[in-house]
């Protein structure tokens, strides 16, 4: 028997969730299936299978685990078949007890024994309704507790309202049945009108999901953003009209030579690369008091995921082609959507680019991504008439944004750096010639 263990993720990581089994307990699975999924505070990953075996399932999926901890068995499947045979000869006997629904509760208890129904936040006010009698459970008007009090608190008329429960009996739907169909009467107060709507968004149905531990590390470090960085947003439009006709040139010819497709993000890198090197403060980081200036060009790009936005870094931007570029956010997509995304992939970054273009952003703020000192925004690119050389012309137009932290970097910097960024994606022939 191989036991399935929570594996290191790293050495800061001290434990995971196990997010979702993808195989059933009983299935057969072979060498190298992928058997579950677990997400720490940075990263998701698939476990696999080391041998083969019939899975067993230990945790449920949902469950925190430390590292290390079983969370399943693989048996050999000649030693699990006489177990599987003995199930099947063992099971017609197994009588599960008889479930109690709530009308067939023996006579003698009384409603109080069910105040569960009773939602935590309603007041326990005396009521208005008598009591039921002690043979209650066997008139058509048994009320349960929550029922009563709704009628209480709408004051509606109970000998008007139609059970459809069983043997007649009034349910909380069938109150607010009547509710929704009672003619509203003409000298009833407005308070009482508000009180009469209130039960049904108590009632209303609800979802209710812990975060996984992504989600949590996203709000903290997002929550850290807004309350230890003092961060400003500058704005600018670039004509993508060149970069486009362009990448429209050379696509067929790149993906053959090549392998990958031309993307929009290549440029974009480049061009931040470039600017980056003209005003290092937007490539610096704050460590207490001291700032420290990168002379590397490390940049994440966010990428968002069914389990979150995770942010790989494509290290040595500087030192690769657009063809490498390409290719780097091409495998770190594959490794996303197939969970072998590690912490070492999402480290070290010292400037993000985060494309909301890709869902239909028009416009909007991006939020730092501490340590980092700044973080660009790409947007949709949409069709707008623009003037050029005083004659009013339609052009592909993109809304681009920078955030940075004013406690490094100036305003005039900001601008300057956003300012060369759109310099060379409108004269992309800059990015080839590095001026």
């Amino acid at each position: 028997m191989t036991e399935i263990k929570i594996p290191g993720v790293g050495e800061s990581v001290r434990e995971a969730v196990l997010a979702q089994w993808l195989k059933n307990d009983g299935d057969h699975v072979h060498k190298d299936d992928p058997i579950l999924v677990i997400e720490t505070d940075k990263v998701s990953l698939e476990v696999v299978a080391e041998t083969d075996g019939v899975l067993h399932t230990l945790v449920p999926a949902g469950k925190a685990l430390p590292i290390g901890a079983v969370a399943g068995t693989l048996e050999p499947e000649q030693a699990s078949a006489p177990s599987a045979a003995s199930s099947e000869k063992t099971s017609p006997t197994a009588i599960d007890p008889p479930l109690i629904r709530p009308e067939e509760r023996p006579s003698d208890i009384h409603p109080a024994d069910v105040l569960a129904d009773v939602p935590a936040d309603v007041p326990a006010s005396p009521p208005h309704i008598p009591e039921n009698p002690p043979n209650a459970s066997a008139t058509p008007n048994f009320l349960i507790p929550s029922v009563r009090r709704l009628i209480e608190r709408t004051g509606a008329d109970i000998s008007a309202v139609v059970g459809t429960g069983p043997d007649g009996r009034i349910t909380k739907g069938d109150v607010l049945l009547y509710l929704e169909g009672r003619p509203a009467p003409s000298a009833q107060p407005a308070t009482t009108v508000e009180c009469a709507a209130a039960p049904s968004l108590v009632d209303e149905p609800v979802t209710r999901t812990p975060m996984t531990p992504i989600r949590q590390r996203i709000a903290e470090r997002l929550v850290q953003a807004k309350q230890q960085t003092a961060m400003l947003t500058t704005f600018n439009e670039i004509d993508m009209t060149q970069v486009m006709a362009l990448r429209q040139r050379y696509k067929d010819a790149f993906q053959k030579v090549h392998g990958v497709s031309l993307g929009f993000m290549s440029f974009f890198i480049k061009a931040c690369v470039a600017a980056l090197k003209d005003f290092p403060d937007i490539n610096a980081s704050i460590d207490g008091q001291n700032v420290i200036y990168h002379n590397y060009y490390h940049i994440g790009v966010a990428v968002g995921s069914p389990r979150g936005l995770v942010v790989p870094v494509i290290r040595h931007a500087d030192r690769m082609g657009f063809a490498d570029i390409e290719t780097a956010i091409g495998n770190f997509v594959e490794k996303i959507q197939a969970g072998r995304l590690t912490l070492s992939d999402l480290q070290g970054g010292t400037f993000t680019i985060s494309n909301g273009g890709v869902y239909g952003s028009l416009l909007s703020t991006p939020i730092l991504n501490p340590p980092q000192s700044a973080i660009l925004g790409m947007h949709k690119i949409e069709k707008r008439p623009v003037v050029v050389d005083d004659a009013i012309v339609i052009r592909s137009m993109m809304y681009v944004a920078l955030s940075y932290d004013h406690r490094v970097v100036d305003g005039q910097g900001a601008v300057s750096c956003l300012k060369r960024i759109k310099e060379c994606i409108e004269a992309p022939e800059r990015l080839m010639m590095e001026v």
